[in-house]
């Protein structure tokens, strides 16, 4: 197992399974590409995620390292992912429709609906030795207009990157130290109870 794995999988409380544990969201990538084949098959996973009135309000935009559209998208990165994030094999742009298609009502759950799609996808990813790390760092306004996104109708919610696993070594401070730190979260308990009636 890559080191970084180790360092990086889930101590859980309970008995989770492997692609949970082992997901996390490195800096550190090869230049190893990631073949489109392989970007669709993340996204199929991801559009097989659950949504209210089955609407499917997520959409999925990808350039690939090497397209003019990778440049734009690694141009509008804050000053923090740019050391590190522009080595990923692809990018792709998550956004969702805020407006149920049948009825054109707002959809109160599009961006609920669409975060669990990116867990599919992330899950799918872990599965096929592909990482991703989700930013928000990025100049939004820039993004959404270099995307032609109508923001009343769509709106860009975060960039993913997404690559293989590279070398935490090539990384340089303080990203290095954060690629070797362990993972840690608060205690279950702080985050579920049971109710009582």
């Amino acid at each position: 197992m890559n080191p970084t794995i180790a360092i990086k999988e889930a101590r859980t409380e309970r008995n989770v399974h492997p692609l949970i544990r082992q997901r996390f969201s490195p800096r550190a990538f090869t230049a190893e590409p990631v073949s489109e084949e392989e970007l669709l098959t993340l996204m199929e996973a991801a559009h097989w995620a659950p949504s209210s009135m089955n609407e499917q309000p997520w959409r999925f935009r990808y350039a690939l390292r090497g397209d003019a559209a990778f440049d734009a998208l690694r141009d509008t990165l804050s000053g923090g992912n740019q050391p590190w994030a522009p080595n990923a094999a692809a990018i792709v742009a998550i956004s969702g429709m805020k407006h149920h298609a049948r009825n054109r009502a707002l959809n109160a759950t599009w961006a609920f609906d669409t975060g669990m799609a990116v867990g599919n996808l992330l899950a799918q990813a872990t599965s096929m030795g592909i990482y991703g790390h989700i930013l928000g760092g990025f100049e939004h306004a820039q993004a959404t207009s270099r995307l032609g996104l109508v923001e009343t109708e769509e709106e860009l919610i975060c960039l993913l990157v997404l690559g293989r696993l590279g070398d935490a070594g090539t990384l340089s401070e303080p990203y290095i130290t954060r690629e070797r730190t362990p993972r840690t979260r608060k205690p279950l308990s702080e985050v579920a109870a049971r109710l009582n009636t």
